[in-house]
């Protein structure tokens, strides 16, 4: 390294890089999608935490799946509101390092927790008989710990691997939020290895656990079709096409953003991508399972009417 190089104590997140009018505009609609966030996934700890009858391994991982959506969101979104009525919008080197650490340890302990979700439904469908003895309490915590556990070790890695670079410019980072791609652009060294380990880690992180959960769903789906009830059909398929539904917004948006060519995705494009996983997945989350899950409604309905005659 040259002495003449400066190293980098803050960065310039340059975010939508669009007329002031409509950074204001932006500011309205983010703030609301994000309270909504809040609110959304709060009300469904809430009501999974105050109905017993919702203290099973579905909910269960349900209820981590609310708080990784809390925490995604507020990792990202509160630093982009701030910056879009700001004249300055810079962030601190350690903070922006931090933001991206955490954002990686909630991406891959969601991708996680969704596959556990899919094995949990795997097991309530296929082998209803022996769902209590498999997903007991002990197992599930086991799961939800190991996805925890095992994507803040891997995180750790990239974390490692991205400190051991010098970064000395240039200070701007064209996003809304330190993305780790928009960070190894500020190092002044070589980041083949990085690129290789986040590739490596796309595979393991969202490949793999995306074949689990359609194996999962396949064989589930299968056995819908052989169920004879009518009414045992509908209900497995509005739980199923529920957690299909957030399956595919998150996987879907992460893999085109990390694994499709970047040429074929500009800047712009990639912030628009990311924004599906930071903010709207987050927000459409609660929508999805409150609107289509009859239990979660049924709950949501009496805790009101109790609350509404005390």
């Amino acid at each position: 390294m040259g002495c003449n190089q400066t190293w980098i104590t803050e960065v310039i997140l340059l975010g939508f890089q669009v007329d002031t009018t409509l950074d204001y505009f932006l500011f309205v609609i983010f703030s609301a999608f994000y309270t909504f966030t809040l609110l959304g996934n709060g009300v469904i700890l809430g009501i999974i935490s105050m109905v017993p009858r919702l203290h099973t391994p579905m909910y269960f991982f349900l209820s981590h799946l609310a708080i990784l959506d809390m925490s995604y969101a507020s990792n990202n979104v509160p630093k982009m509101l701030a910056n879009l009525v700001t004249q300055k919008k810079t962030i601190s080197f350690v903070p922006c390092i931090m933001q991206t650490f955490l954002y990686l340890a909630f991406a891959a302990t969601e991708c996680l927790i969704l596959v556990a979700m899919s094995y949990d439904r795997y097991v309530a469908i296929c082998h209803p008989l022996h769902y209590t003895v498999i997903m007991s309490w002990r197992v599930c915590t086991a799961l939800a710990a190991a996805s925890w556990g095992f994507s803040l070790l891997l995180d750790t890695v990239h974390l490692v691997l991205i400190l051991r670079l010098p970064f000395c410019g240039p200070h701007e980072v064209n996003h809304f939020f330190c993305e780790i791609l928009s960070v190894l652009k500020l190092a002044c060294a070589d980041t083949t290895l990085n690129q290789a380990v986040i590739f490596a880690t796309c595979v393991f992180i969202l490949v793999g656990p995306l074949c689990l959960v359609l194996v999962s769903y396949t064989r589930i789906l299968v056995a819908i079709l052989r169920m004879q009830s009518g009414q045992g059909r509908r209900k497995a398929f509005s739980t199923c096409s529920s957690h299909l539904c957030v399956v595919g917004l998150f996987f879907g948006s992460a893999v085109v953003m990390y694994m499709a060519p970047k040429s074929q995705h500009p800047e712009e494009q990639q912030k628009i991508l990311s924004l599906f996983y930071s903010l709207f997945n987050p927000m459409l989350n609660p929508l999805i399972y409150s609107l289509r899950n009859a239990e979660v409604k049924g709950a949501l309905r009496r805790i009101l009417w109790k609350g509404s005659h005390v």
